[in-house]
């Protein structure tokens, strides 16, 4: 995709992925990397982030003799997860306006 993604998408991205399930740092980034580009660096700022701001939590859980960190949407999360849908709608149509029908000038 040639289209500059911001960190309200990538946002939101990671905000569904965890509402179907918790998941651990670098199988959340192949999920999303199977959308969009995107980097291991680029991934963990953000989970950082939406933890610094309650919209998710971890936990760790051992795996093959070493603990792994996993993710889980809040309910914070969840209502911010609601208001991004709602915005992406609203951009979408605007944009689908802008780009399908053509600019109104009346």
């Amino acid at each position: 995709m040639s289209f500059q993604l911001g960190t309200s998408v990538l946002d939101a991205c990671v905000l569904s992925a965890l509402q179907k399930e918790d998941q651990y740092g670098y199988s959340l980034t192949q999920e999303i990397r199977n959308l969009m580009d995107i980097s291991d660096s680029t991934m963990y700022p953000v989970l950082k982030r939406l933890k610094k701001e309650g919209y998710v939590e971890t936990y760790e859980k051992p795996f093959d003799g070493r603990n792994r960190r996993y993710y889980t949407i809040t309910d914070l999360g969840r209502v911010k997860f609601k208001s991004y849908i709602q915005e992406w709608i609203n951009y979408r149509n605007m944009m689908d306006k802008i780009m399908i029908g053509g600019i109104d000038n009346e």
